[in-house]
């Protein structure tokens, strides 16, 4: 009898220490090992929702990213340029003969590319009949995609039973459906590892919390680590060293002070020593702290004015859809208290995120290119949200929470698509538009001229640093540290007298908004030192192909070239936006001269030929 009586008494404990912990988790789905057994089907249904979750939410992005074909943004062909040297054993330069210059600044995402041109996948040829240099930074992409939704997985089972595989959709969803994300994830630059990594930095502390890990070692180097990471794939990526930090301070108590503080330097010593690793090589190798592409940015203190760009980011998402997301947070942090600081583990690399975009300087390209971590966090926190809140509530008022988040929603639905569909039409400048306009038509000049050395200065040095036999000139300073330096002081009349008394180019290539950037194209002695070639049909005179009066012996050879060039530049010119989605042929490679686009009439090549056809020489 007493036994029983004690036992009773022990239920009734149970009992109310339940009840009073009742708010601590809100799924009550019988678990397996709970009294319910689960059937083979329903074993089965859970470990494949998952993967057919993540996969569909990777073929939404994929989908998308289809609509812009084979660009790629010029600048991501300096990397590749750089991949190319470094797998040919010439160090970190751009091209054969020119100084080591850290023109480049991801240097993990360069180091896959360096991996798959030795694997033979990136710089080789075609594969299934799409050239490798486009194939790879896309299908490195859709990896990182998958990695990012499979995290999203991840976060989401510590919080909900049956209803997790709803989430990685439903990101994947929201990021097909923001231009901004997918555009720049598949441009070839380093978008969508730094996305993914900052995501697996924000799981990890995510999980951390809740699971009361995160004053352990193995947490704070995880964190560490992954700031390290991002820091070498974006220079911005140093800020996310304070996450872990910022996350130990939300949970802060006075016991756990000295701990805290241990595994505080545990992480930043993570951070620390590759990261000071590879700036003390930086500054062995080149000379300086800062990457080529960061000193001529010239990045600034931020203003007060500065901090207000975030609101960029509100109008192009819409104001209402902003409003929404907030509020489904706010509403799911008072219904979910038990996982309430794990959800500020994850906004506080979002804010940091938001911190990092308003710091940097403006960038010329289109669609928000430095938001893809906001966007990626941002999903993920109000994804979680929304199923927090929606599961909560009635089927009735489930319904009309539904219908209010379609309507919501449906205008910045159709602004994204008016944005997708005019960046498609008319897509920041392409590699292969610059390997063919500035590499394979400059190459073609240097043969009718018959100049075995020459040089040549251009602003747009990608897919030129890939096809151009010349020794190539920045004059935007990405790859060249003379002009870097000027352009960081603006200093516009130091960078025409460079070019007219120091560097003295074989070919000048000058345009707007360069042509006035830099005085170049308007200082007189352009037409003292230089003949006019070609004129570019959309901005006229004097922008355009000029070559050093020196080098061009006699008129007929003049001719020849202005004849070269009416032919073959004038034709990149005109089909630049007739078919600005396509590649640059099988193979990029020094030399060629041969368009990727054929002349009106002929049939493209399988491989670009290597001689002018103009030229006949």
């Amino acid at each position: 009898m007493a036994r029983t009586w004690g036992y009773r008494a022990a239920l009734y404990s149970n009992a109310m220490t339940l009840a009073s912990v009742g708010d601590v988790r809100t799924v009550h789905e019988p678990q397996p090992g709970d009294g319910a057994t689960p059937r083979a089907g329903q074993v089965r249904r859970a470990r494949f929702a998952p993967i057919a979750s993540v996969s569909a939410g990777t073929a939404l992005i994929g989908v998308h990213a289809l609509l812009f074909g084979n660009w790629l943004i010029d600048d991501a062909a300096i990397t590749f340029a750089y991949a190319r040297s470094v797998a040919e054993g010439l160090g970190p330069v751009v091209q054969p003969g020119a100084p080591p210059v850290e023109g480049y600044s991801n240097p993990t995402w360069l180091l896959l590319l360096v991996l798959g041109r030795f694997a033979g996948i990136f710089d080789n040829g075609t594969i299934f009949g799409i050239p490798d240099y486009v194939l790879l930074p896309k299908a490195l992409a859709l990896v990182c995609c998958a990695g990012i939704l499979t995290l999203s997985y991840v976060a989401a089972r510590k919080v909900f039973s049956s209803r997790a595989w709803l989430v990685p959709l439903v990101v994947g969803a929201v990021l097909a459906a923001i231009p901004s994300f997918v555009i720049w994830s598949f441009s070839g630059l380093e978008n969508p590892l730094y996305a993914l990594l900052l995501a697996g930095q924000a799981v990890v502390l995510f999980g951390a919390v809740l699971d009361n890990r995160l004053l352990t070692t193995r947490v704070a180097l995880a964190a560490g680590g992954l700031a390290a990471l991002a820091a070498l794939t974006r220079p911005e990526g140093l800020i996310y060293a304070g996450t872990y930090p910022l996350v130990l301070l939300t949970q802060l108590r006075r016991d756990t002070v000295a701990v805290s503080v241990r595994r505080c330097v545990e992480s930043t010593a993570a951070f620390a020593v590759p990261v000071g690793a590879y700036f003390g090589w930086r500054y062995a190798t080149f000379g300086q702290w800062l990457s080529m592409p960061s000193v001529a940015k010239a990045q600034d203190i931020p203003t007060l004015a500065d901090m207000t760009r975030p609101g960029e980011l509100v109008a192009y998402l819409g104001a209402l859809a902003v409003l929404l997301i907030m509020a489904l947070i706010a509403v799911a942090v008072s219904r979910a208290p038990w996982w309430r600081q794990g959800f500020a583990a994850l906004l506080v690399p979002l804010s940091l995120a938001v911190i990092a975009y308003a710091v940097l300087e403006p960038d010329w390209m289109g669609q928000y290119r430095f938001a893809t971590p906001i966007w990626v966090l941002g999903a993920l926190a109000a994804t979680l949200a929304a199923v927090e809140v929606l599961r909560s509530v009635s089927v009735r008022v489930r319904a009309w929470l539904a219908a209010g988040l379609v309507a919501t929603l449906l205008p910045s639905g159709v602004a994204f698509a008016e944005a997708s569909e005019e960046f498609r039409k008319d897509p920041n400048i392409s590699a292969c538009y610059v390997a063919d306009r500035f590499g394979r038509v400059f190459n073609g000049y240097a043969d009718i001229v018959g100049l075995d050395k020459a040089s040549l200065l251009i602003p747009d040095l990608g897919g030129s640093s890939l096809t151009s036999r010349l020794e190539l000139i920045d004059m935007a300073g990405l790859t060249h540290a003379e002009f870097a330096e000027m352009a960081r002081e603006g200093d516009r009349r130091a960078q025409a007298d460079y070019v007219y008394t120091v560097a003295k180019p074989t070919f000048v290539h000058v345009r707007e908004p360069w042509s006035s950037g830099t005085s170049i194209g308007w200082d007189p002695r352009l037409q003292r030192d230089y003949h006019p070639i070609h004129f570019d049909v959309y901005q006229g005179e004097p922008h355009g192909d000029w070559v050093r009066k020196s080098a061009v012996p006699s008129p007929e050879l003049l001719a020849e070239l202005r004849a070269y060039a009416k032919r073959s530049a004038a034709w990149v010119e005109e089909r630049a936006g007739n078919s600005p989605l396509r590649d640059c042929g099988p193979t990029l490679n020094r030399g060629q001269t041969g368009l990727s686009e054929p002349f009106p009439g002929e049939q493209r090549s399988p491989a670009i030929p290597a001689e002018p056809e103009a030229a006949g020489r």
